[in-house]
């Protein structure tokens, strides 16, 4: 098969989508991958090493997406890349739809196979290719949110550890999935008081348990959360509802409660944000305020940390890579049933019903491609 890498477009996205043992071991399958000239480099990853792994690299973008049967991608095709889309082709990477129609009917339109990172999900429901930079935007929250909360910053002046004498900031982390835990754990480590809100007893029997009761839980309610976060310093949300958009659970009203210079992270902004007044920004313009609280809803949280996302991610979809790619995407899912959940569009049809519920499309039944 004819693999393409092509650079990320996205503001600020530095990583891409494979590391040179990546591409050696699709090589070794007997594949063909060209990467777009300079992919790697925000990644730590010059060209000259992709070469000596096998790859063919091109200055050419245009090439890179016409002559590949498959193309890997981090990040969602932006508006300017649309038009390279065509039909036949297979696109595996991260598209969180339901917060996005115009992509959805791009993919569509154009007869385009895709396949959603975020979607793909085993038997005991996993996500083991949304973990990797779950656990990273978890992990990357409360340490961009410490610096929001810093006064040159806008912030109320808390130091989330506190000080000899002096209170600790008050975290609060809806949802104890892979990336509020990871949110927790590097939250508690900088000292702070930190709660996580969540709905599964079980797991929250795990954080308190891993934790030895230094991260506390509590059930989650509408009532509950709007409790804590007018007394929080720092709101992480990182609910997530696999392939669906996110449910708003911090209203407008709640905020204008929150303490003046208070943080809002959206980890969850992707699938539409948990925060009503969330909206998608970018490294370059990554806050705004909305009452007195200051809202951070990077929609690529992993790209300011390149070297180890690109790494981690690699680690996490190159099986699966190999699998589209020796088998066709068509016998690969047929014998895989987790990657058959990670289906999206195939042949202007929709196969994700929490997208279609989403954004009001008819769904078809992966079954049907499965027999």
């Amino acid at each position: 098969m004819r693999i393409g890498v092509p650079a990320e477009v996205k503001d600020n996205e530095f990583r891409v989508a494979i590391t040179p043992a990546g591409v050696h071991a699709l090589v070794g399958h007997g594949h063909e991958v060209c990467i777009e000239a300079g992919a790697g480099v925000g990644s730590g990853v010059p060209d000259d090493q992709y070469e000596a792994a096998g790859a063919t690299i091109t200055a050419d973008v245009a090439e890179v997406w016409d002559s590949s049967e498959m193309i890997l991608k981090v990040k969602e095709p932006v508006e300017a890349e649309y038009d390279r889309l065509h039909e036949g082709l297979v696109l595996f990477t991260y598209l969180h739809l339901a917060a996005d129609k115009p992509l959805t009917e791009a993919l569509l339109n154009h007869r385009v196979t895709s396949l959603a990172y975020e979607t793909v999900e085993t038997d005991d429901h996993q996500l083991p290719l949304l973990s990797p930079m779950s656990e990273i935007a978890g992990k990357l929250a409360p340490q961009v949110g410490a610096n929001c909360l810093m006064q040159p910053h806008g912030g109320n002046g808390t130091l989330l550890g506190g000080g000899t004498g002096v209170h600790k900031g008050k975290v609060v982390v809806l949802g104890g999935g892979v990336a509020g835990f990871s949110a927790a754990q590097v939250a508690a480590g900088m000292g702070a008081c930190v709660t996580v809100y969540d709905v599964n007893p079980t797991r929250m029997r795990y954080i308190s348990d891993v934790s030895s009761g230094h991260i506390a839980t509590e059930f989650s309610t509408l009532l509950g959360v709007a409790t804590a976060c007018r007394d929080a310093d720092l709101v992480i949300g990182s609910v997530l509802v696999p392939g669906a958009r996110t449910p708003h659970l911090v209203s407008n009203e709640t905020v204008s409660q929150m303490k003046p210079g208070s943080v809002l992270v959206d980890i969850a902004i992707d699938q539409g944000g948990c925060f009503e007044d969330s909206r998608p920004t970018t490294h370059t313009d990554p806050t705004f305020r909305v009452h007195d609280s200051i809202f951070y809803c990077v929609a690529n949280m992993p790209g300011a940390v390149p070297h180890t996302s690109t790494m981690a991610l690699t680690n996490a979809t190159l099986g699966y890579a190999i699998q589209l790619a020796d088998k066709g995407w068509h016998e690969a899912i047929r014998t895989r049933c987790d990657l058959a959940r990670g289906l999206a569009t195939y042949d202007r049809e929709l196969y994700s019903v929490p997208v279609g519920e989403a954004l009001n499309i008819p769904t078809c039944n992966i079954a049907d491609l499965t027999k």
